[in-house]
């Protein structure tokens, strides 16, 4: 989608402090973090929201194995993986992304 923030930042338009990434999605900073570590995980697949995204499985799976990967490097293994749905939810841009939210690494 043209004007969708995260698809600029997946295909490289808009730059981001990526963290990781794999065929099917990417990891990167929250520019505005809310806790010491916080961390975007979004499919390069577009998909609103996580009901749009739990359609395909393999994009969903990639989301999956991503988060895996980053909270196994970034966090100390207590950690939140939240999508928010829907602009009641607090969702501000709806291209299906998880975020990450931990103290850190200890």
């Amino acid at each position: 989608m043209s004007d969708c923030i995260f698809c600029k930042i997946v295909a490289g338009e808009i730059p981001s402090d990526r963290v990781g990434e794999n065929e099917g999605a990417i990891a990167f900073r929250d520019i505005n973090p809310e806790a010491p570590v916080h961390i975007l995980v979004v499919p390069k697949l577009h998909s609103k929201n996580i009901i749009e995204l739990s359609q395909n499985e393999e994009s969903m799976s990639k989301v999956m194995e991503l988060m895996r990967e980053v909270t196994q490097r970034e966090t100390n293994g207590h950690f939140k993986f939240l999508f928010n749905t829907g602009e009641e939810a607090g969702q501000t841009v709806f291209h299906s992304h998880g975020h990450i939210l931990s103290q850190g690494a200890s």
